[in-house]
């Protein structure tokens, strides 16, 4: 090898070394680059997509897929997995639908009851997973298995009611014609997630539970108590989902959010928080959300078939997975 592509060759290495440290020092930053990218992308497909409504739209499903992932990413932190937040805010759409009926008045019995449901789901996914030990993804698929069992025996299969139009109001009416009244619903949950993450005891005692355990104990952490309150916060979180989603949806069938559970899962990844827990942020999980909804928008605009469109969005996830590959955290 000639002296020239010598340099060429380590020249390039050093340029991909440095793309590699910038992904993994600002995966948040990354995200939003990849977002913006995403959304020129359709605009030159579409030009029509860039108008108030379609930037309303993407606004208002970013923020119903954030919530999830809000609970994804205080389970992954923990060192653990939740596949069953789409099984819980299925469950609680169908709840919605099935109580309200169309009519106002009954947002407090729903919301009290879903939090109950996500309180359940979250503490017997955290102690089956984390007092008995059962592996975390078998866990909670099962757990969501029988969440989704129980949707059939409540309905038979069938739609059964709307969401009051006073909470669908909350989600799909606009302010100024842009931005939805969801909106509102973020400027509740983001800053909740951001202080029980950054400012409070727990979340402190969060990272360093996932980062090691050992040294967790040794400091007086009670480390499975941390772990499955984080699995109850994903339970919390995904029930509350699923009454927006009610509302944006208006009606409410088997199985509507079961697909959240993997969305979420990868918005968060794409955000920056690792499998291996002790490192991530809210910040990065919304922006991974935004690259979810960007991207399906994306792969809408090319009017594909749909086992095509499903294809091509395996493809770029993986390829993302993959320039956010990351080495593991500290266990010992």
């Amino acid at each position: 090898m000639s002296n020239k592509s010598t340099m060429e060759f380590q020249s390039n290495k050093d340029f991909f070394s440095r793309v590699n440290l910038f992904v993994q020092t600002h995966t948040a930053l990354m995200a939003v680059i990849i977002a913006a990218i995403l959304f020129a992308a359709t605009i030159i497909i579409n030009p029509r997509s860039l108008n108030l409504v379609a930037i309303g739209n993407i606004v208002l499903l970013t923020v119903i897929l954030s919530i999830p992932a809000a609970g994804q990413t205080l389970v992954l932190i923990g060192g653990g997995m939740d596949f069953g937040v789409g099984a819980v805010m299925s469950a609680t759409a169908i709840l919605t639908t099935y109580t309200m009926r169309g009519e106002n008045g009954h947002f407090l019995p729903v919301l009290l009851i879903s939090i109950a449901i996500g309180v359940v789901v979250g503490f017997v996914n955290g102690f089956c997973s984390v007092k008995i030990g059962l592996p975390a993804m078998i866990v909670t698929m099962a757990i969501a298995n029988i969440v989704t069992r129980l949707q059939y025996i409540l309905t038979q299969g069938v739609l059964s009611g709307t969401a009051s139009p006073l909470l669908a109001s909350t989600v799909k009416f606009k302010i100024g014609g842009v931005i939805p009244h969801v909106a509102v619903y973020a400027l509740i949950i983001w800053p909740l997630v951001f202080y029980i993450l950054n400012k409070s005891r727990f979340g402190k005692q969060l990272y360093l539970v996932g980062n090691n355990p050992t040294a967790a104990k040794l400091t007086g952490i009670k480390v499975d108590k941390v772990r499955i309150i984080s699995y109850i916060f994903s339970g919390v979180l995904a029930a509350f989902a699923g009454i927006i989603g009610a509302a944006y949806m208006s009606t409410a069938r088997c199985q509507i959010f079961d697909g959240y559970a993997y969305d979420s899962l990868i918005a968060t990844i794409i955000g920056g928080t690792t499998f291996a827990g002790g490192s991530g942020s809210y910040a990065g999980s919304i922006a991974g959300s935004l690259v979810m909804v960007l991207l399906s928008n994306l792969l809408t605009s090319l009017n594909l078939a749909s086992p095509i469109r499903n294809v091509l969005n395996a493809v770029i996830l993986v390829l993302l997975l993959m320039l956010y590959n990351r080495g593991k955290a500290v266990r010992q």
